[in-house]
């Protein structure tokens, strides 16, 4: 039998828009970052290796979803292999500061991300085929 837990979250990314994909992408790589610098700090290398590892899988997903057909997208193909190279060094090493300069990127990305779903969803409430939406 399936843990309750598991299946919300399950269902919540079969069910998540585009938009909201991404955000949980984001959560979860600061999620994990958070954890690989706590096990970091704990001496627990093998714990350490497998968050950074998991960051590493959500920054792949990132990278393989991106539409080339922008100029934005290859700028953060970029910056998603940049980010990727650190967390081999933060891993390599066992040193937090590769990966504490990566968790402000992808806090910052978050942010930016999350900001510009929301002016994208006001935008949509306020044009509706084509019309202005007065009804809110």
């Amino acid at each position: 039998m399936q843990n309750p837990y598991a299946h919300y979250k399950q269902t919540a990314v079969q069910t998540a828009s585009p938009e909201k994909l991404l955000i949980m992408l984001y959560d979860g790589a600061i999620k994990f970052g958070n954890q690989a610098q706590e096990a970091l700090e704990q001496k627990d290398l093998e714990a350490s290796n497998t968050y950074i590892g998991k960051m590493q899988d959500i920054i792949g997903e990132l990278m393989v979803t991106l539409n080339m057909d922008y100029d934005i997208s290859k700028n953060l193909f970029g910056l998603y292999e940049y980010i990727n190279s650190r967390l081999i060094t933060a891993n390599i090493r066992k040193d937090p500061e590769p990966l504490l300069e990566v968790m402000g990127y992808l806090k910052e990305l978050r942010g930016a991300f999350a900001q510009a779903a929301v002016l994208a969803k006001a935008q949509e409430g306020q044009v509706v085929n084509g019309a202005v939406n007065f009804e809110g």
